[in-house]
Formats: structure tokens, sequence, C-alpha cells
């Protein structure tokens, strides 16, 4: 909601809100600069809608009970989802490049735009995290960037269904796997998603987008790989290292090759930059230009971020919360030595239920021998879920999968077992989505260890 608030501020909008994280005392920064930027803030008891040409736009989060929806209810003022709203700009652009998939769309969408900044193209960017690159001392929240140009690049969301209703010029899918919803339905909501674009990026390295692009006419599809040289987009040559990872692209139309270097580790960040590349060639941004830009990239906030070390021991913070995302940190952290300490809080208890079976064969699989899994019960801040799933049930699972795995009630005794099992040579790992304090938890840790 906050990077839609500021660019709907920036073109003129008188914009208000209000959060339940406003009325729990949470996140003050974040609140306080909305209000910097003249967006008025008030309880969420319905008191802000009094005036008939108001509109209330609703995050996915909010159900028909809370005060402000009934509010608009009783004044008979239009509602509508935060997607509708986007999908409403986005639509409205003369070239639009939707990101979508199960993992990887925040850190691609963040790729894209500052390839098309870095271009000249001053586009207008709308993702669901903070962009390092686009940080500065007044925009410290830079999840949005709002450009004069004509490109509008925008994260789009399968969870809710509301990616139907893109309709993108270039659309980018990174991979399909379990997350929120049934994989028949994500196949047809990607398959619908990309059958409307001119373009469609397709990654053959995911058995599902690799079906979708044998489906797609070839002359609207680009493609990218790791493992087939006859992708449109192929990298080889793949060197990693703590920091970052280099690696060769070429093109397969042309033979030309550029030489890539991300300052963020992994491959799943490879296979990430191949996407962007591919989408900023649909742009008409030659690859060796594309290449330097992304060199310069320096990473979305909560992507396998470092938060510090002390005594020896590393804390990293990662938006890891589904199954795929998860097993690619740890082969990440993984590739270099050292144990592995790894906080996971769940992001809800219905994709807890949902994910059950995954997730007990991911972390089974994907830690080693003396790594330690420690879960907190799932984030909550309010509203009506069933709680089908708890964290023991993920943790008794795992244990019997013969890995050492913890559950604790709240997520400061998770904090007290990690600090007396930490030694030197341990990488601590904070997983987890939808909870803007995991990164002051993190910072906390640091503290404590030092």
């Amino acid at each position: 909601m906050l990077p839609l608030a500021l660019i709907l501020r920036a073109k003129g909008c008188q914009v208000e809100g209000s959060d339940r994280s406003l009325d729990q005392g949470r996140l003050a920064q974040k609140f306080q600069f909305l209000r910097d930027h003249g967006i008025a803030l008030h309880p969420q008891d319905g008191s802000g809608l009094t005036r008939p040409d108001q509109i209330l736009v609703t995050s996915a989060a909010v159900e028909e009970t809370v005060p402000d929806v009934q509010a608009a209810r009783r004044l008979t003022l239009p509602v509508m989802r935060r997607a509708e709203l986007l999908a409403q700009l986005f639509n409205a652009a003369p070239q639009s490049i939707a990101v979508g998939g199960t993992s990887g769309k925040s850190t691609t969408t963040g790729m894209i735009g500052w390839i098309l900044h870095h271009a000249g193209r001053d586009p207008t960017i709308m993702n669901g995290a903070i962009m390092k690159n686009f940080i500065t001392p007044q925009i410290p929240f830079a999840g949005a960037v709002v450009g004069g140009g004509d490109v509008f690049i925008s994260e789009v969301d399968e969870s809710d269904g509301s990616i139907a209703l893109f309709n993108p010029k270039i659309a980018v899918l990174n991979n399909i796997s379990l997350d929120h919803k049934t994989m028949d339905e994500l196949r047809s909501l990607f398959r619908d998603f990309v059958s409307k674009a001119q373009v469609a990026v397709l990654n053959l390295d995911n058995v599902e987008s690799l079906a979708l692009a044998a489906a797609l006419s070839p002359r609207s599809v680009s493609t990218y790989s790791l493992v087939d040289p006859n992708a449109h987009l192929f990298a080889h040559d793949l060197r990693p290292s703590l920091e970052g990872i280099d690696f060769v692209v070429t093109e397969r139309e042309t033979g030309d090759e550029a030489n890539v270097y991300l300052q963020m580790p992994g491959v799943h960040n490879v296979s990430n930059a191949l996407a962007a590349l591919c989408a900023a060639r649909g742009c008409g941004v030659s690859l060796r230009e594309a290449a330097e830009a992304l060199s310069g990239f320096t990473g979305i906030k909560r992507r396998f971020e470092r938060v510090g070390s002390a005594k020896g021991v590393t804390i990293i913070d990662d938006f890891a919360h589904n199954p795929d995302k998860i097993a690619a940190t740890l082969a990440t952290l993984h590739a270099f030595p050292g144990r592995l300490l790894v906080l996971f809080q769940p992001h809800g208890f219905r994709p807890l239920t949902h994910m059950r079976k995954e997730l007990v064969t991911c972390f089974a699989e994907n830690l080693s021998e003396g790594d330690v899994l420690v879960m907190p019960e799932p984030v909550y801040y309010g509203g009506t879920t069933e709680r089908l799933t708890t964290s023991a049930d993920i943790v008794r699972e795992v244990k019997a999968g013969g890995r050492d795995a913890f559950a604790f009630a709240d997520r400061p005794a998770c904090g007290d077992k990690l600090v007396s099992l930490a030694q030197p040579g341990d990488r601590i790992v904070i997983m987890g989505a939808r909870d803007d304090t995991l990164p002051e938890f993190a910072a906390d840790l640091l503290k404590r260890l030092g």
C-alpha cells in the first residue's frame, strides 16, 4: 500500500490512510515518512471516511468487518482493492512491464527498473519491496519510483488472483511453484497472464514455465536459461562468491556476449538477472548496456541481506517464506562453510497449512547435519483465520525427518535459543514475510551477540 500511496501522491492525488499497525503503535518511522509526504493518517475506526468524494482502497488483508469498510458502505462510497487501482494506472501506461511468478518478483522488478533508469527511460516502478538503488535520505522506503517516462514496471501478485487484472505489453514469468494456490489454479492464472502480452519472458529452467513456452507462439516469447543454450539469453561460466556472483550471458540471435557481476550471491539471482535482461531487450536496451547497469544494482532490502557479524557469527535477513525461496537461500549459504541457525517465521496460519507437507520436505532435505531450525508461531496482527497447522506441527515432522528443530510460542524465546546456540563460524538466517519488524529482530540479535 505504501508505494501505491506514494505514486498517487506524486500524481497530485489527495491521499489518506489507516493501518492497524498504526493503531497498535508499531512501525512509527514508516508512518512518519507517510506524513512527511503529505499523507494524512487516521485510526482504523471509520473516522477518516466523512466525504462523498472519497474512495476507499483496501489491501487483500482488509476484511469486510473492518470499521473503515463498514463506514464506506454506510456512506455508499466506492470501495476497491489495491490491485484494482494499481491495474488501472498500469494498464494506462504506453509501455507496461509486469513481473509475475512464485519467486524472485521483487528482485527482478528492481533489476528491470534500475536498467531502464540507467538507460535514461525514467520509468515508474511499483515494487513489493524496498529497492536499495533508489533509497535517499528523503525516500528511505523506496518501494516506488515515480518517473516521467512512458514505462510502468510493476510486480504483480497471483496470491489473490489479482494478476488477472493486468494487461502488460511485456509479461515476465520467473517460475511457477506451490505457494498460495493449487498448482492447477496457478497454471491457469499464469497462462492467461502471459497470453495477453505482446512479449512473454519465460524461464526454461522451470518445468512449468517451460511448458508454457512450448504452448505460445515463438514470435511472442523471449526465453532464458542457465542450462539450455537454445534460450534467447543463456548464462554460463558462473563464478560465485560470498558477496555476489559473476557470469557471462550470450544472446542466441546475435551471438553477442556480455559479462555481468551481481552484487548479490546465489544462482537464483542469475536467473532473476536473465529475466530482467530479456525484459530490457524487449524495450530496446542493448545487452551490453543492460549488463553494465546490472553490475551497479545493489539489491533489495531483506533479500539475502547481510545484517552484520559479531564474535564470528554472521546474521542474514531474508524474505524467504515458501519452499522454493527457502531452498534457494539455503543452497546459496551451503555453498560456503559454516553451520546454519535458521529462524523461520511463517507468514500466516493459512499458508502454513497450505504448504505444510512441502515446507517439511524442504527443511528436511535442505538443512544439513548440524543445522538448526527454530520457529515461532506464524505472524498474526488481527482478522479471522483458522489455526489448523502450527509451527510445532512443522517442527515435529522436520525432527522426524532427522533434522534438529525447535518450536516456541513467541519470537523472543526463539531469539534466546539462537543466542544460546551461536558459535564462531555460524550463520544465523532470519526468514519470513509480511512482518516489517523482522529486520529489527535481526539487528537486536546482532547487538546481543556483540
